[in-house]
């Protein structure tokens, strides 16, 4: 089973890391884009949905047809983990290779976004100061690993609860007997 943990979590990994770094490389000197989010997650999506596909085929070739929810969530959390580190090293190498700061780009974003709300005085001088600390706490490895990480666990949690409870269902998606 650890093979088949790392086998598709490194693919999951590699579906969530390249398009990452190769739209953060291109856009490494232009504004971040507004629907950037929605990109990130919908990859993040197609990636994970390697947890599906390994949960199945595990059910339907190595046992039976039949696997159990916890042996389906513990392998679908186990692809989760692999492909989330393999996405924060994509995004550090990026980063680096970049010379990026993203924090100090994210700042003057949320910022300007606050500004353009209509907030000004003592509520945006506060939210400055939060931002700035927020740049301190982000040049430290020891924080934003795991907050690069958090972007993209949480949906693998998701993924695969989903389809553990799909997948533990005999009748859902049943192999074909050829």
């Amino acid at each position: 089973m650890l093979n088949k943990i790392l086998s598709y979590g490194v693919i999951a990994g590699l579906i969530v890391g390249i398009p990452l770094s190769v739209i953060t490389v291109s856009m490494s000197h232009h504004q971040p884009l507004a629907y950037g989010y929605a990109i990130g997650y919908t990859t993040m999506l197609v990636g994970l949905s390697t947890v599906f596909v390994a949960i199945q085929r595990r059910r339907d070739t190595e046992l039976g047809g039949v696997i159990g929810f916890w042996a389906a969530l513990g392998l679908g959390l186990g692809i989760s983990f692999v492909a989330g580190v393999i996405y924060v090293l994509a995004w550090e190498a990026t980063v680096a290779y970049t010379h990026m700061d993203f924090a100090s780009d994210y700042a003057k974003l949320m910022i300007a976004h606050e500004k353009a709300k209509g907030v000004t005085g003592a509520a945006l001088a506060k939210f400055s100061a939060e931002m700035a600390q927020f740049k301190v706490q982000y040049a430290n490895p020891l924080y934003r690993l795991p907050m690069t990480f958090i972007e993209i666990f949480p949906v693998g949690v998701l993924v695969s609860l989903i389809s553990a409870a799909l997948l533990c269902n005999r009748r859902f998606l049943p192999a074909r007997r050829g």
